[in-house]
């Protein structure tokens, strides 16, 4: 591929992510957070009385909760003042709960996801898709196939009015409860839209779906809610993705993922994140891995101003297993603290851990994660590998691991790497053709293949595309 290509692809793919529209809102609150607030979500919502009763229990939590800010080497969560926020727009369109055809959508709207590939994407590759715009689904669909064999794919605000009593049981007890940390309790206030998805016992659906987050406002905060429920000898495949263009004020994203794996099932998780630098991305995600069970977390953080991300699994059941992939890229001014958290509770039970990291221009990459294995788990295992690539010496990578082993009969392993881009591998690329930075591209993308096998195709030349465009600095 010629020179002059690869930069049309890069305009493009920059074009794709970073174009504004004008608000318009049907409504929105004050900023702050207050009970008056949580009280004119839920109404305008229409929800029913327990979800109310759940939303201000959480923001009990949230006000009684400390910010975090004793965690060795963390993002600067000085400038987030909640106060300065406003939680919650629902986008000027006439279906509420998403609409059923992309012609139903606002032009504005439309314009928005076309641009971002989704429409495309769900006739090529996907089995259902939901796209959020602000704080709300504004488009969801899931193909009939699919939805003969009983799997359900909706956004939470309506799964709340068709489907209470599995939400009464799942959203946010025992997997992601309030407790959890600050954010979490700060998202059970003020959560909305998000994605229900519920695979039926012996159900595998075969292509993947997928959900789409959109920040569009100056100092909004986005809290969409993920809840994904399969049961025995299920299989799901589930990718978010999500991005905002950059403007002068900080925006929030602080959204909740909770998965409920059944015995012998099999969910995968993938996040493709590209936040602008205005942005603090700070989430709780965690599963609950029954029997035989496999979770896998696939995830790509780059973007935002600070990332705090660290995906947990719960490996509840005898022989369940639980699969971490990571990439996070850090360029000027960017704190990216992402890891992973593993629970093992019971026997027999296994879990890898990959971690990559990219930094460069001064960017800081942390890789902060826990592996518990419970008394009574025993000839469970675990490897962490953790890798990080720098670019100069202003750039920072840490590693922290924490293994908290209370079995004897286990087998542990972890391993972390260091280096910079090496001149001679430079120079060898360069022997065979290449200039500078397409030598230091073809590095990076060898660095982080692992993480691009396990994604289907479109969104691994996405993810590959989007790392070009930060190494070049064009983003954010």
């Amino acid at each position: 591929m010629s020179s002059e290509q690869n930069h049309l692809e890069d305009a493009d793919t920059e074009a794709r992510f970073e174009f504004k529209k004008e608000e318009k809102s049907a409504f929105k609150t004050e900023k702050g957070l207050t009970e008056e607030t949580i009280r004119v979500i839920s109404e305008d919502k229409d929800e029913p009385e327990w979800m109310l009763e759940r939303r201000l229990r959480a923001l009990e939590q949230f006000q009684e909760m400390p910010m975090p800010t004793d965690w060795p080497g963390q993002p600067d969560l000085s400038e987030v003042d909640l106060n300065e926020i406003v939680p919650y727009i629902r986008p000027d369109i006439e279906t509420r709960g998403g609409a059923e055809s992309w012609e139903d959508l606002p032009e504005e709207i439309q314009d928005t996801f076309d641009k971002l590939g989704i429409p495309e994407a769900e006739k090529n590759a996907l089995s259902g898709v939901g796209a959020q715009y602000e704080s709300e689904i504004v488009y969801q669909n899931m193909k009939e196939q699919w939805e003969e064999k009983g799997v359900i794919f909706m956004d939470m605000d309506r799964a709340v009015q068709e489907h209470p009593e599995i939400l009464k049981e799942h959203f946010m007890t025992t997997c992601v409860p309030p407790s959890d940390n600050k954010f979490a309790a700060l998202h059970g206030a003020i959560w909305s839209g998000g994605s229900f998805v519920y695979v039926p016992e012996d159900t595998t659906v075969e292509m993947p779906v997928q959900a789409y987050f959109r920040m569009n406002s100056e100092g909004m905060g986005q809290f969409e809610h993920t809840l994904i429920i399969a049961e025995d000898n299920s299989e799901v495949h589930y990718i978010e993705g999500c991005s905002a263009p950059k403007y002068s004020e900080f925006n929030l994203h602080s959204g909740g993922v909770e998965v409920f794996v059944g015995e012998n099932a099999h969910v995968q998780y993938s996040t493709v994140q590209n936040w602008s630098r205005n942005t603090y991305n700070l989430n709780t995600k965690r599963a609950i891995c029954e029997q035989d069970g496999t979770m896998e977390w696939v995830s790509g953080s780059m973007g935002s101003k600070a990332t705090m991300l660290y995906p947990s699994t719960v490996l509840k059941g005898p022989g369940a297993t639980d699969n971490h992939i990571t990439i996070a890229f850090a360029g000027e001014g960017q704190n990216i603290d992402t890891g992973a958290k593993v629970y093992h509770n019971a026997p027999d039970t296994k879990s890898t851990i990959e971690s990559k990291s990219v930094s460069k221009d001064g960017g800081r990459t942390n890789y902060r994660g826990l592996v518990h294995i419970a008394d009574g788990a025993e000839d469970s295992s675990t490897a962490v590998e953790c890798d990080a690539l720098m670019f100069d010496n202003e750039s920072t990578s840490d590693t922290m691991p924490y293994m908290e082993i209370q079995e004897s009969k286990v087998d542990v392993a972890h391993e972390a790497t260091v280096g910079k881009i090496g001149d001679e591998d430079v120079f060898y690329l360069q022997s065979r053709g290449l200039d500078d930075d397409d030598a230091k591209q073809m590095i990076v993308a060898g660095f982080i293949e692992p993480i691009t096998e396990e994604l289907p195709i479109e969104y691994a030349v996405e993810l590959n595309r989007l790392i070009e465009l930060e190494m070049e600095g064009s983003l954010g």
